[in-house]
């Protein structure tokens, strides 16, 4: 039986938009020109560093982020808040936590995620973040720890994402359940791969989870 449910962040409970067009006007191109970048890198299977790379040779994110924060010290800047979730969150999570399953949140995120989604008081039982754990999806480390934080065995746990490569495969290595999110540029052209028949379920919103986690018992 599935006991526990673990979810992303990234386009899983927090839509990237804004942080993209952030972005976007750092690179000095127009939104549409990075998005479109961001989604070749994607169906390339190349990380989004790459579409920076392309616009910009030579691009230094590190130095840029330093660059970022001193021209905008009191703002977002590409973290995120409140207002970046998707309007299904709140109401998802409570419906899943209320039917009696545990609900953990871990995701391929710097420290100063944590902080911000403690912040927004969301209904799960913990929050846990790649950097904090030292560990990054899809090293199978990172899911022992899922597993280890949950206290439950792998096949008591449904992951929750919107990826193939870090999300799905590496979670059903580790002997998860899994539901692939079509959500975001990745979830969706994820969706369409075959490998995507591997997910035990393939879900439009997060409010497809719950009828899932019934359907698996």
């Amino acid at each position: 039986m599935i006991k526990a449910v673990v979810f992303d962040v990234g386009e899983t409970l927090i839509g990237e938009a804004r942080i993209w067009a952030g972005w976007a006007g750092r690179l000095g191109v127009s939104e549409f020109v990075l998005m479109g970048a961001l989604g070749g890198m994607a169906a390339l299977d190349r990380p989004h560093t790459d579409a920076f790379e392309l616009i910009r040779p030579g691009f230094d994110v590190d130095a840029e982020e330093a660059a970022w924060e001193r021209d905008d010290p009191d703002g977002l800047r590409n973290h995120f808040d409140a207002d970046d979730l998707y309007p299904d969150v709140r109401d998802a999570l409570s419906a899943i936590r209320a039917a009696g399953y545990q609900v953990i949140i871990a995701g391929n995120q710097p420290t100063r995620a944590y902080d911000a989604l403690v912040a927004m008081d969301l209904p799960a039982d913990s929050v846990h973040t790649s950097e904090g754990w030292g560990v990054s999806k899809p090293e199978a480390g990172f899911f022992a720890k899922v597993a280890a934080v949950a206290g439950r065995e792998a096949g008591e746990i449904l992951y929750v994402g919107d990826r193939l490569d870090n999300d799905v495969l590496p979670a059903a290595a580790a002997g998860m359940r899994t539901a692939l999110l079509r959500r975001g540029p990745w979830g969706y052209l994820h969706a369409e791969r075959p490998q995507a028949a591997s997910a035990d379920a393939i879900v439009d919103d997060l409010h497809a989870v719950l009828p899932v986690l019934r359907r698996l018992g």
